[in-house]
């Protein structure tokens, strides 16, 4: 049996709705995913007292997607199961995401849970190398591109974000904290749309729900101009691929039209789109292109 570590974004619906099984759900306790009822809450403090009760249920697979925060410890909510965990769980709340996440992986494994990763589940959500979208990248954007993924590999050796914004060869901004729909945002009211990196994040920036997204649109909010800018998204260079892949949805595509960029770019194979449909669509009637680029 599956069990979903579901957090905020529309990823872990589409995990459910794809695995073609019962999927147990569950939710860190403060971190509700967005979409989906958990069957079951827990508490980091009590994380082996739900490793037992997932086994229990008969849970043998474990899948992470969605967006979490980074959960405050209350040292007095500590049980019996969990004080052996103590350790290493106080080593992965002082790394980044990408240090964190594979200690909690080594967690669940060594426990004898099997870690499947979201686009084993969902392949069709990660696009092949080409440009899908009616306006194309000029020849300007080829450098740009190259600097994004430069910067992101720079970014994750420090285990920071997994995106930025380049206009030719400057760096406008860095994935921060409140991940790559905040920093667009900022770009848009004419900030550096960079924060300080923080979160644990499970399976991506959270996309802003599909309605929001459609009521932004319709509502032709107006558009900063950066133009000969380009968003770039990629995971981080030696990241384990099994959780923590960015995602980018519709969300993403409004705000980086708002932002004024020429369009994105995203690593193919490498970065979950949600509603593929209607991320062309906003493109296509903003004019940005979508380059799915080879790593």
């Amino acid at each position: 049996m599956l069990a979903l570590i579901a957090g905020r974004g529309q990823l872990p619906g589409h995990v459910v709705a794809r695995h073609g099984a019962p999927v147990l759900v569950a939710a860190l306790e403060g971190f509700p995913p967005d979409h989906l009822t958990p069957d079951l809450t827990f508490r980091v403090e009590r994380l082996g007292s739900f490793i037992a009760d997932l086994r229990s249920r008969g849970v043998t697979e474990i899948c992470m997607a969605g967006a979490i925060g980074r959960p405050k410890l209350d040292p007095a909510l500590i049980d019996t199961a969990t004080m052996p965990l103590v350790p290493r769980m106080m080593q992965a709340l002082g790394q980044g995401d990408d240090g964190a996440l594979r200690v909690v992986i080594a967690l669940f494994e060594e426990a004898g849970f099997t870690i499947r990763a979201a686009h084993e589940i969902c392949p069709d959500l990660l696009l092949p190398e080409g440009i899908p979208t009616r306006a194309q990248p000029e020849p300007e954007h080829e450098s740009a591109a190259r600097l994004g993924m430069a910067t992101i590999a720079e970014m994750g050796r420090s285990d920071t974000g997994q995106a930025c914004v380049i206009r030719r060869g400057d760096v406008l901004a860095r994935e921060g904290a409140d991940g790559t729909d905040a920093m667009l945002a900022q770009l848009a009211k004419g900030g550096t749309g960079s924060s300080d990196p923080d979160p644990l994040t499970w399976g991506f920036t959270a996309i802003t729900d599909a309605a929001t997204t459609a009521l932004d649109w319709l509502g032709g909010r107006e558009t900063t101009d950066h133009n000969g800018a380009i968003l770039c998204k990629a995971p981080k260079p030696a990241q384990d691929r099994r959780v923590d892949l960015p995602t980018i949805g519709p969300g993403t595509a409004m705000r980086a039209a708002d932002a004024g960029l020429d369009g994105i770019v995203i690593e193919a194979g490498g970065v979950f789109v949600l509603d593929l449909p209607a991320v062309l669509r906003i493109l296509d009637e903003r004019g940005l292109f979508l380059w799915v680029r080879r790593p």
